[in-house]
């Protein structure tokens, strides 16, 4: 489950984002035991580039680059989120719905990052 630590020098996002890579990497390698390559494929991109992607977005040259750095994130945190689903309910395991209430909680937080950014360029 995604905590609420900050590291010094980090922001909310980047830690969330930080620890969901790390524990879809983790259950990567037990899909790839059950042989569910496909999917462990599919879910280990998705999951693993929302950090990437945040940790551009915080180095970007730009407000716009910034803003399409994070609504990339935010599309692979849905991406994530159907995987988990499609785990869940194709019965490969029940067993990971603390994984897709961490996604949910980074689809969440993206949107109002991704919000809040392009109304503050409005104004």
């Amino acid at each position: 489950m995604l905590t609420e630590t900050h590291t010094k020098g980090k922001n909310l996002i980047q830690e969330k984002s930080f620890e969901f890579a790390v524990s879809i990497i983790k259950y990567y390698k037990q899909l790839k035991t059950q042989n569910e390559f496909a999917i462990a494929n599919q879910l280990l991109r998705s999951g693993t580039s929302i950090g990437a992607n945040v940790e551009e977005a915080l180095g970007g040259s730009s407000k716009k680059d910034f803003i399409n750095k994070m609504t990339i994130s935010l599309k692979e945190a849905r991406e994530s989120k159907y995987w988990l689903r499609l785990i869940i309910e194709s019965d490969i395991d029940k067993n990971i719905t603390h994984l897709l209430a961490d996604a949910n909680s980074l689809v969440n937080i993206l949107s109002k990052i991704v919000k809040t950014s392009k109304n503050e360029t409005q104004t």
